[in-house]
C-alpha cells in the first residue's frame, strides 16, 4: 500500500497518464456560471492522517463545490437533530438522476437519501430551524472553514445568484416536498440556503482537508478535536460509497471502492479510512453528473495505492 512520501510521484504519475483524457465529457450548463469552466482543468490533492498534503496539477485552483457541499450540511443536521433525521430522508440509493422528481410522488414526499437534491433540500430546511437564512448559511461556512484549517474559505456570490436564477428543479422539488410536509420553512429561505452552500468555493488541497475528519474517525487532527463520533463518521461514509455517486454509485463502487461524494462542477472528495481524504476535479461530467477524467483518476489512484475499503 503506498503511504508517505510515495504519494507524490503517485498523483503526480496518474496527473499525467489522464491530460489526454481532459476535454471528455460535457461540462454543466444548467447553471450559467458552470458552463464557463475549462474542461481541461485537472487538480489532485491527497491529505493523510498524519497532516501532509500531497498535490498536483490545477490543484490551487478554487471551484464552488456544489453538491460535496451535502456531506458537510448532513454532518451538521445529524449534530442539530440526530437520527430522527432519519424520519424525513430516507438512506437509499436513488437510481434515478439527482434532480429527478418521480421517486417523490411515489414515496410520499420523503427522499431517498440526502445526497440527491431533493434530500438535501430536506437537510437545509432542518439547519434553518431556529436561524435566519444568513446565520445557517454562515453556520455551514464556518463549519467548513473549521474543518479544513482555513479562514479564507468563501462563498462564490456569482455562482449563488446564478443558481438562485435558473434553479428551477429545486424549486419544483422544495415546493413538491412542501405539499406533502416535508418542507417546514418557506421554500424561497431553504433554497437560499442550499444554492449558497453549493457555491462554497474551495480548491482541492482545501477540499482535502475539509473530507479528513471522516478518515480519522471523526477527529480533526489540527485542533486534536472530535466533530463527530466514530460511529456517525463511519455511516455518514456509508451513505458515501451507497449514495455519493447518484444513479452512478454501484459503478463508483465496483471501479474504486472508496466512500465519496461528487458534485456539478466536477469535483469530487473520496475517503480512504485512518489514511487520507482525496479531492479531486476536472469540470467535464460523464451522464450521471459526475466528473468524468475525475473518476478515472480516482479509479487508478485506488488501483496503484491499494486504497479500497473492501
Amino acid at each position: 500500500m503506498v503511504e508517505g512520501d510515495e504519494i507524490q510521484p503517485l498523483i503526480e504519475a496518474v496527473h499525467e497518464e489522464f491530460v489526454p483524457y481532459l476535454g471528455e465529457g460535457k461540462v454543466a450548463d444548467y447553471i450559467p456560471e458552470l458552463a464557463k469552466a475549462d474542461p481541461r482543468n485537472l487538480g489532485i490533492a491527497v491529505a493523510t492522517v498524519d497532516g501532509r498534503v500531497y498535490s498536483t496539477g490545477d490543484d490551487a485552483e478554487p471551484f464552488t463545490i456544489q453538491s460535496i457541499s451535502k456531506v458537510f450540511a448532513l454532518t451538521l443536521a445529524l449534530g442539530k437533530v440526530g437520527d430522527d433525521l432519519w424520519r424525513r430522508v430516507g438512506r437509499e440509493p436513488s437510481g434515478t438522476p439527482f434532480d429527478s422528481i418521480i421517486q417523490l410522488e411515489h414515496e410520499h414526499g420523503i427522499p431517498r437519501n440526502p445526497f440527491i437534491n431533493a434530500g438535501a433540500l430536506v437537510v437545509s430546511d432542518i439547519l434553518l430551524s431556529g436561524y435566519q437564512p444568513r446565520e445557517t448559511i454562515g453556520q455551514i461556512l464556518e463549519f467548513v472553514r473549521f474543518i479544513a484549517n482555513d479562514e479564507t474559505i468563501a462563498i462564490d456570490p456569482v455562482v449563488a445568484r446564478s443558481e438562485t436564477e435558473h434553479g428551477y428543479r429545486n424549486r419544483a422539488l422544495a415546493n413538491f416536498m412542501l405539499g406533502f410536509g416535508n418542507i417546514e420553512h418557506a421554500v424561497d429561505l431553504v433554497l437560499g440556503v442550499y444554492f449558497h452552500q453549493c457555491a462554497i468555493a474551495m480548491d482541492c488541497r482545501q477540499l482535502a482537508k475539509a473530507g479528513l475528519f471522516l478518515a480519522t474517525g471523526g477527529r480533526v487532527t489540527h485542533r486534536d478535536t472530535g466533530v463527530v463520533s466514530t460511529l456517525r463518521a463511519r455511516r455518514i461514509n456509508a451513505l458515501m460509497l451507497t449514495c455519493g455517486q447518484y444513479d452512478g454509485s454501484g459503478d463508483f463502487a465496483f471501479r474504486v471502492g472508496l466512500p465519496s461524494k461528487s458534485g456539478v462542477s466536477g469535483g469530487l472528495l473520496a475517503i480512504v479510512p485512518g489514511i487520507a481524504s482525496v479531492a479531486v476535479w476536472s469540470p467535464a461530467l460523464n451522464k450521471q453528473g459526475n466528473s468524468l477524467v475525475g473518476t478515472l483518476v480516482l479509479e487508478r489512484l485506488a488501483e496503484r495505492a491499494g486504497w479500497s475499503i473492501f
